[in-house]
């Protein structure tokens, strides 16, 4: 009997103690005796308590709480470059499956090619295996490939389009075909002894085994001269998306257009050289020393920092602004920009011996000797990437807090001159009053979005991104606040002549002093009700403008203008990713607010509670 006491007693101090915890989290009616229940509290604490026992508005507190912190402590892990864009990385779906390579390749890869977004694998027993974003438009995908190409033996992978060699000799060419760059013409079909395949941008590149070159697609984007003095002497090609250079079969690099640039300003006495890579803006060759140099435009990416090697480099790769490099030993080296995490060498490869090296725009495949295959770089995006190629999540949190930012001091602003002017018109009352109150209805009968659109387009077009957001700010907070000064002025006129105020005033306390001392924090409650409604209204009107387009100038993130670049049938339908996300955080943080508004309003108001 006394087993089933001691249990009974621990199930009951368990439930209490669940129900304890549940309500202090979530709010509801704590059972109190009835000592507890008579007992005198100030009405602070019974606001507070009366706020708590409201499970809708805690669960409120809660959410935005949690919305909050994410766009809070985001920034410090997703910091914000404004200035980034990357063409390669439009529209970019949801999923982190950009290296997501088939099971199928592992001990069996003959070749690897790299796209934008996608990437083509091809097994030792001429099998296709494609993976990662091959979507490349609202109608061309990459997986739509060609029917009856057979065994393929050759594979290149360009910015949007792709080509494949089958063992017969024939060419195919899939995906993007705006300017012919994935459909041979010509007498490229009719050639039968092709070695290699180049794909680019609107350009493709079939080298053949006598050292001919023969292309298909928009030259007129790249410096590529199809009647260059080098053919029948080329064993190599890289092209970047404005030149194209070759490597002679003497060992000797060549530039293959018309034009006098960077590209053509090749390096003297680089040696002999076995190997050429290039990326978007820059050239690479390697020489039978080991040596790397390079070339182009080298920009502050870091594509020219050519790291120092223990070991012989063999081999050299480049992906969109980095490059990679394979030691005779099977170590692999990478320099440039590294912005994905593309140019940092994994540290369990240091002790893996690397056979062979692919690396094309932001990612990197390393094959060991044991037929593992390594991978690092850009996985993917958690929520997709925008038209500019920026990452949604991070938009999202940086966006975030410049929306909470812009709401916050536009409430600070708007609840200074309402309490100032309602306090004052409230108390002095007579000629002031009426001054004070006719300057509120002059405020509260002006068109208020209509308004702040015209303001902002006269005046903000000449500021720059910087000024028009405080200015936003601004402008938010100067036409708030009308309605907070008349619901002051009104708790001032009902409490002005309470017995504190006239004791006060016997006692000689400055008009100000009674005013702003001891009137205002005894309406403080209703302040805060006030403001904490008026700061999800201004989040909401902030974005309201910028969807429009009159709020917060891009670069600058914001959830309204996340929504004013979806503004589009075509993004709505087929990149829901640029929209979704940022119009459920908008509403539900407002909704939070909303909550808390409520919550806090019926906590302030006895005559709502019921014992």
């Amino acid at each position: 009997m006394s087993t089933d006491k001691n249990q009974k007693n621990n199930k009951d101090k368990k439930n209490s103690f669940l129900s304890l915890l549940f309500t202090k989290l979530f709010g509801g009616k704590e059972k109190l005796s009835i000592l507890e229940e008579e007992q005198m509290q100030s009405p602070f604490r019974t606001i507070i308590k009366n706020f708590m026992d409201n499970k809708i508005s805690m669960s409120g507190v809660i959410v935005f709480l949690l919305i909050f912190a994410f766009v809070i402590i985001g920034p410090i892990f997703l910091p914000q470059d404004l200035s980034f864009t990357e063409s390669t990385q439009r529209n970019v779906g949801v999923g982190l499956d950009l290296m997501k390579y088939p099971e199928e390749l592992k001990g069996n890869v003959q070749d690897i090619a790299i796209g934008s977004t996608y990437t083509i694998g091809l097994s030792k027993d001429n099998k296709l295996y494609i993976w990662g974003k091959t979507k490349m438009n609202t109608v061309d995908d990459i997986k739509n490939i060609p029917e009856g190409m057979g065994n393929i033996v050759k594979v290149a992978a360009g910015f949007d389009h792709a080509i494949a060699l089958n063992e017969d000799g024939k060419l195919f060419g899939w995906g993007s075909n705006r300017q012919m760059q994935a459909e041979p013409v010509g007498y490229v079909t009719t050639l039968k002894n092709i070695s290699e395949l180049y794909a680019g941008y609107q350009l493709s590149i079939v080298l053949t085994e006598d050292g001919s070159t023969y292309h298909f697609g928009n030259v007129m984007l790249n410096d590529y001269n199809e009647f260059h003095k080098y053919q029948g002497k080329l064993k190599q090609l890289a092209m970047t998306n404005e030149a194209v250079v070759g490597l002679t079969k003497d060992g000797e690099v060549v530039y293959l257009g018309n034009q006098s640039n960077s590209y053509s300003r090749i390096p003297e006495n680089m040696g002999n050289v076995i190997d050429i890579a290039a990326s978007t803006s820059t050239m690479a060759a390697l020489n039978d020393k080991g040596e790397v140099f390079v070339w182009g435009n080298i920009s502050q990416k870091g594509e020219g920092n050519v790291p120092v090697s223990d070991g012989k480099i063999i081999d050299i790769e480049a992906g969109r602004y980095h490059y990679t490099a394979l030691t005779e030993d099977g170590k692999v080296l990478a320099w440039g920009y590294d912005n994905y995490g593309q140019a940092t060498v994994p540290s369990r490869l240091q002790n893996t011996n690397i056979k062979e090296l692919y690396t094309g725009y932001y990612q990197n495949y390393a094959v060991a000797e044991d037929g593992s295959i390594h991978t690092w770089g850009l996985k993917g995006y958690i929520l997709g990437s925008d038209d500019m190629g920026r990452d949604i999540l991070n938009r999202l949190v940086n966006g975030g807090k410049m929306s909470m930012t812009v709401g916050a001091v536009a409430v600070i602003i708007s609840t200074i001159i309402g309490v100032i002017i309602g306090s004052l018109s409230g108390y002095f009352g007579g000629k002031l009053d009426i001054i004070l109150q006719r300057l509120t209805e002059m405020v509260a009968s002006l068109p208020f979005l209509p308004f702040v659109m015209i303001l902002s387009s006269l005046i903000g077009n000449k500021m720059e991104p910087n000024q028009k957001v405080w200015l936003i700010m601004v402008i938010l907070g100067l036409l708030s606040w009308p309605g907070l000064a008349r619901l002051i002025r009104a708790q001032v006129l009902s409490v002005r002549e309470q017995e504190y105020v006239v004791a006060a005033r016997a006692v000689g306390v400055k008009k100000l002093g009674i005013v702003f001392r001891h009137i205002l924090p005894n309406i403080i409650s209703v302040i805060l009700v006030s403001a904490t409604l008026d700061f999800a209204t201004c989040m909401l009107t902030e974005a309201t403008l910028s969807y429009l387009g009159f709020g917060v100038p891009a670069p600058q993130p914001t959830w309204g203008n996340m929504l004013y670049g979806a503004n589009s049938s075509i993004v709505i339908k087929n990149y829901w990713w640029r929209w979704v996300y940022a119009s459920i955080l908008l509403g539900i943080c407002v909704i939070s607010i909303n909550v808390v508004g409520d919550g806090l309003r019926d906590a302030v108001d006895p005559k709502s509670q019921e014992r």
